[in-house]
């Protein structure tokens, strides 16, 4: 009788584990016979956390493009390879000699660290004033005068701006902005528009900041009946010069966009001497952007970032393009003292095929996933991130359901920190990858991947917020 009973508990056990796998299968046919993914590229990975076997698949081997959700693969392999403690050092320092009334006979140095987050608008208590405690900290080596340059050494980094492959609508905008040895402000300045109080009308820029020297624009955004931002901001990394095209919302005094800026250092070095000139201090030469004498420089202050753990918060959080970049770049920095792109996803593809992880069978084009060029599997995702799970760092750097890239998902649906997971969106691409607690206390690592729909993305949010509730129920 108790075997039977025992025999009867497994068989319901059993049965029911079947039913909540068949109830999502049920589920994702359902989704897939609508019109609007009928025709799409699908793929789907989920493994169960504890015994690494396959929960459900579809397509898990297919490539696809990932947009932000590579950003997973790029701040993992970050906090893997240079640790969460890691932090980015801006150093100042001079060369030469500080005479008796405070005349530097010499060139005072910025050797850039690629800090991502040097005034950064989501580090302001980190960040406040740094560039005035700069200039307190050169006045406080005995420098009230400098006869000779500032010299900003970028020599940390490659001259590249924006990857090769990033598109033409993607690189004057503020999310389009690529890493620099002198990264500030996020590397984007804010464009603020007046629109007349009728639709179709042309507007007027009424201020920018921070103020670009020599930069151009020509407006041709016009007013629109709709209350949204489609305005876009077109031009190269090398000129000075932007044309603006789209529309804002009409009869606003003020509507504000936010452009990439490619010449950041140019910024760094104009808002440093206005900070210098506030303490008294003057720059008697030229700027200058060259390697320095760091041997014979003297130290005068070491700027340091948050750590990287918590950078990476923000990065998957948010999903900031411009800290991913530095994360790849930086790979190499640490490995060989010099940071380019192409250097980086090879030390990353490296790294993870000493795991086992077959990195050939992928596509790596940059760090953010802004590329349409990348091409990840789902099924390769779902390794990454089955390794990843010991890194406590790296997992608590995701959001959860109700915040950061998830914030269209009902909290109530996935309570606590249950659902931990980046999104990833571009024009007819949104994925999902992460973790996921059921409410029977299984463990799941999961990667949906949708390329080519035809359908609306706030559609599809949904949809998938449906699919992860089924697993979350079901299983």
């Amino acid at each position: 009788m108790h075997a039977r009973y025992f025999t009867f508990l497994c068989l319901l056990f059993f049965s029911g584990k079947l039913l909540a796998q068949n109830s999502f299968s049920v589920a994702v046919d359902k989704l897939l016979q609508k019109q609007e993914y009928k025709n799409a590229s699908v793929g789907i990975s989920i493994i169960n956390q504890s015994t690494g076997s396959s929960v459900y698949s579809l397509n898990p081997n297919r490539l696809l493009i990932p947009a932000s959700t590579l950003k997973l693969l790029t701040s993992g392999t970050a906090l893997e390879m240079l640790g969460a403690d890691y932090r980015f050092k801006t150093k100042i320092s001079y060369t030469g000699t500080i005479s008796s009334g405070g005349t530097l006979k010499g060139n005072l140095l910025v050797v850039a660290g690629a800090d991502p987050a040097l005034g950064s608008e989501y580090f302001q208590d980190h960040y406040f004033d740094f560039l005035k405690n700069w200039a307190k900290q050169v006045k406080a080596a005995g420098i009230s005068n400098i006869d000779g340059n500032l010299v900003l050494d970028g020599s940390i980094y490659d001259s590249e701006r924006v990857p090769s492959t990033w598109i033409w609508e993607d690189i004057g905008n503020y999310y389009g902005a690529g890493a620099n040895a002198f990264s500030i402000y996020d590397n984007l300045f804010r464009i603020t528009f007046a629109s007349p109080r009728k639709a179709g009308q042309a507007t007027k820029i009424i201020n920018t900041y921070p103020k670009i020297d020599g930069l151009t624009i020509q407006n041709e955004v016009l007013s629109a009946d709709n209350n949204s931002d489609n305005a876009y901001v077109f031009g190269g990394p090398y000129d000075f010069s932007r044309v603006i095209r789209g529309t804002i919302p009409k009869n606003r005094k003020a509507f504000t966009i936010k452009a990439a800026i490619h010449q950041p250092e140019i910024i760094l070095a104009q808002e440093f001497l206005k900070a210098l000139r506030a303490e008294g201090i003057f720059v008697r030469e030229d700027i200058r952007f060259e390697p320095g004498d760091n041997q014979k420089a003297k130290l005068i202050y070491i700027q340091e970032s948050p750590t990287l753990s918590e950078i990476s918060e923000v990065l998957n959080h948010e999903s900031i393009n411009l800290f991913a970049e530095h994360f790849l770049k930086q790979l190499a920095v640490d490995k060989t003292g010099f940071g380019n792109r192409i250097d980086g996803i090879d030390l990353e593809k490296e790294f993870w095929n000493k795991k086992g992880l077959h990195t050939e069978k992928i596509y790596i084009e940059d760090g953010s996933g802004l590329s349409h060029f990348n091409a990840v599997s789902p099924a390769f995702f779902t390794s990454f991130l089955l390794y990843m799970a010991s890194n406590k760092a790296f997992v608590s750097s995701l959001p959860v359901a109700g915040e950061g890239t998830l914030s269209r998902f009902d909290k109530s649906k996935f309570p606590g920190m249950t659902l931990q997971a980046k999104s990833g969106s571009m024009t007819r691409v949104r994925c999902y990858s992460g973790y996921l607690t059921t409410a029977n206390n299984n463990s799941l690592v999961f990667s949906l991947m949708f390329n080519h729909f035809a359908g609306s993305h706030s559609t599809l949010i949904t949809e998938v917020e449906s699919l992860l509730h089924e697993l979350y129920l079901e299983f």
